[in-house]
């Protein structure tokens, strides 16, 4: 898959303390994906989470957005040294999604439609640190950055935030996804710059 990526401008905050080491401040939102966007009409979205037995909770567009939404402002910080400070989302918190599911896994996998994964802790999407996002600034998120629904779990680099989220399936171990497969980091930290293996 090639990369697609458009939109860089920003310069450096040299002493800024919202800032990761490394990274720099954007006003922009700049696209980087691994291939094309897909088109995902919310008649045909549907969110699941497997747990280890098996058993599949989903949800329709429409069951989702009957959930309890809530309004994230956050910073968000790209491994390719982009930070965008005081964004605002609106989303399912994974919390909520959660609160019917058994589970003894220490992890997941994120799946999206396109065929994207990442592995995530699932101690890195619970106690308010994840959501399934469907608005970004007030309006519906474009496709180009996710939409109609991504993952955003802005404590890690945001590779982690899988666009055009599908589902997370819980694992027992540790299972790299797209980008871990090559060459990126297995827990993606901005903090402690874990950019790469």
């Amino acid at each position: 898959m090639g990369i697609i990526s458009s939109g860089f401008h920003g310069r450096r905050h040299s002493g800024n303390p919202a800032l990761p080491p490394g990274q720099y401040e954007t006003g922009s939102f700049p696209v980087l994906t691994a291939g094309p966007a897909p088109a995902i009409p919310t008649e045909d979205w549907e969110f699941f989470i497997t747990a280890e037995d098996g058993r599949r909770h989903t949800w329709s567009w429409d069951a989702f957005m009957a959930l309890p939404q809530v309004e994230i402002r956050t910073d968000i910080h790209c491994v390719t040294s982009w930070s965008k400070l005081g964004t605002s989302w609106r989303g399912v918190s994974l919390d909520t999604l959660f609160e019917d599911v058994e589970t003894s896994c220490e992890f997941s996998t994120a799946h999206s439609y396109g065929g994207y994964t990442t592995n995530i802790a699932l101690e890195d999407l619970l106690d308010g640190r994840a959501w399934v996002a469907w608005e970004f600034d007030g309006e519906p998120l474009e496709r180009a950055h996710g939409g109609p629904a991504r993952l955003l779990v802005p404590h890690l680099y945001f590779w982690k935030s899988a666009k055009w989220i599908n589902g997370i399936e819980l694992t027992q171990d540790d299972l790299p996804g797209f980008w871990e497969s090559n060459g990126y980091h297995i827990h993606g930290d901005p903090w402690r710059e874990e950019r790469y293996s």
